[in-house]
């Protein structure tokens, strides 16, 4: 097999990293293995290796690597074929039934079983194979998959291990003396009932290259040094307060308690904690010495290596806050940095710097960002149960950062808090004195920050012109519009309007809101294939413009890689997809005949003389892969080769990064998501984009926009949020990736928000426009009416009432969106001037991106 010699490139800068993104969790000193050995192969994942996760996440890749081809490849002789030969045959028989079901399901609900097997899990089954090979040392790879379309379940075979695997890997610990548990997985599993094993290695699921990634770490070429980004614990210790997967509302009541802030918070001890990971070496830290100066803090500290291999270390910040008027958790990850490998016996000093205004916290009395008075304790660790204190920063007043207004709703819950949180009073560190003058000399700038927005009076009460008297910006909505140019939009910003826009009919400007749609592809905009341009691409904006000299802008889903077509032609007509239409993944569900006639009658067949070419993407590790590395410049070099890809294969606009909450252990999505943390959200989210963008006419999409924390009827399903919560936890990454790399393009979720669809709701583009800066495109997820289920509560949301709100783009395009904004306009419910500002970013944006 050839590769191109992009392809090797671009394989050749991520495998150095890898390890990165791997974390051991727990270790006896068996590993690395001295050489390649003999070994007995177990696990699911041993031959069916995951690169990655479903739906959206899928990359057409031309190979993946399995751990059994990859440690043949390295030298090692496996022991154990009958083994894996006999699960092939359990796995197939299992797989049948399965499909069965989900199809029974389907019909019952009457609804196409390919929406309602996309993302379903398959549990693990149980079996009986006997574990009787010889060997120098066993390796169990558990694997479990999930993706988009549908949420885990806590059940066995899923997020619970079953009893064979439970019985197995208790013969393995019994049988091998040296042996490892590998876990091939998107996200926590409960490993309670194995907790007894002395050597288990969070693989994770890393692109093509996951089986040689674990093949060089077994014998010790490569070092884990990958953390934590999400807290692991036995099901019964994880926060219940608020509903997961709820048909038609969840109530986070659990408010800003999320993940470690909860387990901190209360003493609860979890399986693994967040930010925790060993290694193959060790390391000692010392010198820890902290400034606070000029409204910023820094940190410096000296670390060692104190072991006999060379390996990576992560020091982690975290600040504990005064509880005042609000209540507080017992801390909160404030930075990071993590160390160059160092050899045995080097040492380096890292160095970890923070702004006072990100401590803030949200007072919903007050509608402002808050520091309270009292003391700020800063601790040092390498994991959130391990930290130490090392100063207390000491306020004498309270400082507001930044006044806004309440703009998520109301839900119809106060947020659960605890009676009485952990917590220490340090003896013996610095105590270190800082000023409100020099705190807000470091605040961003936002467009509201007067004291009519402390009142706590929500946006959604106010008038447009209201709010942009209070922003205390000139603009059309006060009447002081001179040169036909300047308008607000229906949100109340200052917009600037393009002149040519101007001079198009309603027609023409309506299709400028609305993605590119072929009323007969209807099936492959839903499985998202509905660009003309590229073959595979998720969608486009239009084409109907082209004629004036507006081209479009391509889009392809990610975000582990770039999801196109593998192989493709070119006729007068755009670029057509070879093969299905359909993926593999979703073709099994489809009834025979249908699958037939997909495979026969609507696959693209080459005429003579076209050319077949095709476009090969690489696959990167998982969204909490990349997180885990805790390198902010190993994600900007992951987007940099999508960028690359990009660049090669024509696409304007990458459907990534995605950086919502792990809130809970069971979304289906969270393997695209970065962390239960939102500072580790926006960051990672923001050096994927700089990535990206570092490469002209590319650009990434930010997504999805907000609280998208669950699969379960999550076309209209509402999140019941605080807006407290919605401030310090879900929104907040968003905001940290706006200010830090200003993405070309953000995606708003399918769901509601307190009752009102997130693509609906005003108040949300207000903070991302006026708080945050925001100055690309917003485009809706993929709305398709086959999506949403019969009898939810909730209707599906209107297209006029996206683009009242400020929407740019209503993806991915259809007749019946384009009418109804058309219809909006005529009846005077959307003015002409919001879609006139609406195109203009869109209209911008694709002079930027050089269509």
């Amino acid at each position: 097999m050839e590769l191109y010699e992009y392809e090797k490139e671009h394989l050749k800068a991520l495998r150095p990293h890898l390890a990165e993104c791997t974390v051991l969790l727990k270790s006896n000193g068996d590993f690395p293995l001295a050489r390649p050995c003999r070994i007995a192969l177990y696990g699911s994942g041993a031959r069916h290796t995951l690169k990655g996760g479903t739906g959206s996440g899928e990359v057409n890749s031309r190979f993946a690597v399995s751990v059994e081809e990859a440690l043949c490849h390295t030298g090692f002789t496996i022991t154990s074929g009958a083994w894996l030969d006999g699960y092939d045959r359990e796995i197939a028989r299992a797989k049948a039934r399965f499909l069965k079901e989900v199809k029974a399901v389907a019909r019952k609900k009457k609804v196409p079983a390919v929406l309602e097997g996309m993302g379903r899990v398959m549990p693990e089954p149980d079996y009986d194979l006997p574990m009787d090979a010889e060997g120098d040392a066993a390796v169990y790879v558990l694997a479990r998959i999930c993706g988009e379309g549908n949420d885990r379940k806590a059940e066995e075979g899923d997020f619970y291990l079953t009893e064979t695997e439970i019985r197995d890997l208790h013969t393995m610990q019994q049988k091998y003396k040296t042996c490892m548990l590998v876990l091939n997985v998107g996200g926590p599993v409960d490993l309670s009932p194995v907790m007894d094993l002395d050597n288990i290695l969070l693989l994770s699921q890393l692109g093509v290259d996951t089986g040689l990634a674990l093949s060089r770490i077994l014998v010790g070429k490569d070092n884990p040094s990958g953390r934590l980004t999400t807290t692991w614990a036995a099901a019964t210790d994880y926060s219940w307060v608020g509903d997961f997967g709820e048909e038609d509302d969840t109530h986070y009541r659990e408010g800003i308690y999320v993940g470690y802030r909860y387990f901190d918070s209360f003493g609860t001890k979890p399986l693994f904690p967040f930010g925790y990971g060993l290694s193959y070496t060790t390391f000692a830290m010392s010198n820890a010495l902290v400034t606070a100066e000029n409204g910023r803090l820094q940190v410096s500290a000296e670390v060692r290596n104190t072991g006999n291999r060379p390996g990576r270390q992560v020091i982690e910040l975290y600040v504990s806050k005064p509880a005042g008027r609000l209540d507080q958790p017992y801390q909160e990850l404030a930075g990071w940095a993590k160390t160059a490998e160092l050899a045995p016996g080097e040492s380096e000093t890292v160095m970890i710097d923070a702004a006072m205004v990100d401590l803030a916290s949200w007072d919903t009395e007050n509608a402002c960002y808050v520091l309270e008075k009292g003391d700020y304790v800063l601790r040092l660790g390498t994991d959130s149960r391990s930290t130490e204190p090392a100063a207390v920063v000491r306020l004498a007043e309270d400082v507001v950062v930044r006044r806004s207004a309440c703009r998520c709703g109301t839900p119809d819950f106060e947020d659960w808090k605890p009676e009485q949180p952990v917590s220490e009073t340090p003896e013996d560190v610095p105590v270190l004195a800082m000023n409100a003058a020099d705190i807000l000399s470091t605040a961003p700038e936002a467009a509201d920050q007067t004291d009519e927005h402390a009142s706590g009076q929500s946006g959604e009460d106010r008038t447009a012109g209201e709010k942009t008297a209070a922003s205390g910006e000139k603009t059309a909505a006060s009447g002081e519009e001179t040169d036909g140019t300047k308008a607000a939009d229906e949100t109340g910003q200052p917009a600037d309007i393009d002149a040519y826009l101007h001079g198009l009919t309603d027609e023409q400007l309506a299709y400028l809101n609305v993605g590119h749609f072929n009323p007969k592809r209807r099936l492959l905009t839903m499985v998202g294939d509905s660009a003309g341009s590229v073959a595979g691409a998720a969608g486009e904006t239009t084409r109907a413009l082209q004629d004036i000299g507006i081209g479009s802008l391509v889009m392809a889903d990610g975000p582990a890689g770039l999801r196109l077509a593998r192989h493709f032609v070119r006729g007068a007509d755009g670029a057509h997809s070879l093969g299905s239409p359909v993926p593999e993944s979703m073709l099994e569900y489809l009834p025979g005949a249908a699958r037939w006639a997909m495979q026969t009658f609507l696959a693209y067949r080459p005429k003579r003389g076209e050319e077949v070419r095709d476009q090969f993407a690489t696959a990167i590790p998982i969204g909490t892969a990349i997180a885990q590395s805790w390198n902010t410049d190993f994600a900007a070099l992951c987007g940099d080769i999508v960028g690359d890809e990009m660049e090669r294969f024509g696409v304007q606009l990458w459907l990534a990064p995605a950086l919502n909450i792990h809130r809970h252990v069971l979304c289906g999505r969270n393997f695209e998501y970065y962390s239960e943390d939102p500072l580790v959200s926006g960051r990672f989210a923001a050096a994927i984009t700089d990535g990206v963008q570092k490469h002209p006419g590319c650009g990434t999409t930010i997504k999805h926009f907000c609280v998208n924390n669950q699969e379960t009827n999550r076309y209209t399903s509402n999140s019941q949020v605080s807006e407290r919560a919605m401030r310090e936890i879900y929104l907040r990454g968003f905001g940290i990736c706006v200010r830090e790399s200003q993405p070309h393009a953000l995606m708003t979720s399918y769901n509601l928000l307190n009752g009102e669809h997130t693509n609906e709701r005003k108040g949300l583009m207000e903070i991302l426009r006026e708080e945050f800066g925001y100055q690309g495109i917003v485009m809706t997820d993929w709305l398709l009416p086959e999506m949403k289920k019969k009898g939810s509560k909730y209707p599906a949301p209107t297209a006029w009432k996206i683009a009242a709100a400020g929407g740019d783009l209503i993806m991915p395009g259809s007749q019946a969106v384009y009418e109804n904004l058309l219809e909006a306009l005529k009846s005077g419910d959307l003015s002409r001037r919001q879609l006139e500002v609406n195109a203009t970013r869109v209209y911008r944006m694709i002079q930027k991106l050089g269509k």
